[in-house]
């Protein structure tokens, strides 16, 4: 994933992350972050339990 990116430019991108966030706030953006890839990847698999739903409803109506 990161094959074209060096150590010292993943070094500076995260110190650029820590000075616009602060370091408190780094763990509630990753785990904001993990969830919005959990749930795009839900949603491309077809888990997404609203999807389900809404195509549940989609034929109970049509029947």
């Amino acid at each position: 994933m990161f094959g074209s990116f060096g150590i010292w430019e993943l070094l500076v991108i995260l110190a650029i992350v820590v000075l616009l966030f602060g370091v408190g706030r780094l763990p509630q953006l990753g785990k904001g972050l993990g969830e919005g890839i959990a749930n795009f990847r839900d949603s491309i698999k077809g888990k997404d339990k609203d999807a389900k739903a809404s195509l549940e409803e989609k034929k109970e109506q049509h029947s």
